[in-house]
C-alpha cells in the first residue's frame, strides 16, 4: 500500500485530533493565500463564516454526524482560496483541491468538499445551479457566507471592496441592473458601491437555504434597509 493510500484509509476514520491539525493547516493556508486581500476578502471574513456555518448546522441538525461537521467547516475555512476576484495566478485555482489531496482527505469527503465551494457563489444562483437540490451542509456554508455579506458587517465589507476598486460611491444617473446575467455579473465595468446592495446583497434574505440562516438574515436585511433609507437622505440633503 502507498502512503498516499495510507493517508486516505486514515483520513476515512480520521480522529478528532487529526481533524483538528487538518484544520490547523487549513487556516494557515487561508492567512497565506489571503493575505494579499483587502479586508473585505481576508481571513477574518473566513473564520466569521466559519463560525455562522457551525453554528447554523447545530442549529439544523447536523451536529450528531461528525463527518458532516467536518465537511461544514473545512468548506467554510476554504471557500475563498483561489477566488477569481482576487487570482493573481492560474495556479491557485488548484490550491483547495491540492490541499485535500495532500491531507489524504477521503474521496467522497473531498468531492462534497469541493461541490459546495464550486456551486456556492452568487454568480452561479444567476445561472439556475443554485435551485437545484442541495445537501444540507452546502445550505450551511452558503448561508454562513451571505449572512456575512449583509448586516451591519456586509454594509462595511461593501463599502471596502468599492474602495479597494476604487467605484463612486452613488451616482442617482447610474440605475442597478436589476436582471443580471452571470456574464453581467462577472463584468468589471463601470458601477457604483451602494447599486450592490440593489443587485445583489438586498436578495440574498429570501435565497437562504436553511431556516436557521433565514432567522438571521431577516435582522440583517432590516439593517442594510434602514442603512439606505438613511443614506439617500442624506445623499440629498434631507437628513
Amino acid at each position: 500500500m502507498s502512503a498516499h493510500q495510507s493517508k486516505s484509509s486514515f483520513s476515512e476514520k480520521s480522529t478528532p485530533m487529526a481533524f483538528r491539525d487538518t484544520v490547523k493547516r487549513a487556516e494557515q493556508l487561508v492567512e497565506t493565500s489571503m493575505k494579499g486581500n483587502d479586508a473585505s476578502h481576508d481571513a477574518s471574513h473566513v473564520w466569521r463564516v466559519r463560525d455562522l456555518a457551525l453554528s447554523l448546522a447545530r442549529e439544523e441538525g447536523l451536529s450528531s454526524n461528525p463527518d458532516s461537521m467536518e465537511i461544514v467547516e473545512l468548506a467554510a475555512l476554504l471557500h475563498d482560496v483561489g477566488d477569481y476576484k482576487y487570482l493573481r495566478d492560474p495556479s491557485e485555482e488548484k490550491l483547495v483541491e491540492n490541499f485535500l489531496e495532500e491531507e489524504g482527505i477521503a474521496e467522497s469527503k473531498k468531492m462534497k468538499i469541493l461541490s459546495i465551494i464550486k456551486g456556492m457563489g452568487f454568480k452561479d444562483e444567476l445561472t439556475g445551479v443554485g435551485n437545484q437540490e442541495f445537501p444540507p451542509e452546502f445550505g450551511v456554508v452558503q448561508d454562513a457566507d451571505r449572512l456575512d455579506a449583509i448586516g451591519a458587517i456586509g454594509i462595511a465589507r461593501c463599502f471596502t471592496f468599492g474602495g479597494n476598486r476604487n467605484r463612486v460611491l452613488h451616482d442617482p444617473a447610474i440605475q442597478p441592473r436589476l436582471d443580471l446575467s452571470k456574464e453581467h455579473y462577472m463584468k468589471k465595468e463601470e458601477q457604483t458601491t451602494v447599486n450592490h446592495f440593489h443587485e445583489k446583497l438586498l436578495k440574498l434574505k429570501d435565497l437562504m437555504k436553511t431556516k436557521a440562516g433565514l432567522r438571521r438574515a431577516e435582522k440583517r436585511h432590516k439593517v442594510m434597509e434602514e442603512f439606505l433609507k438613511q443614506f439617500y437622505a442624506e445623499w440629498d440633503g434631507k437628513a
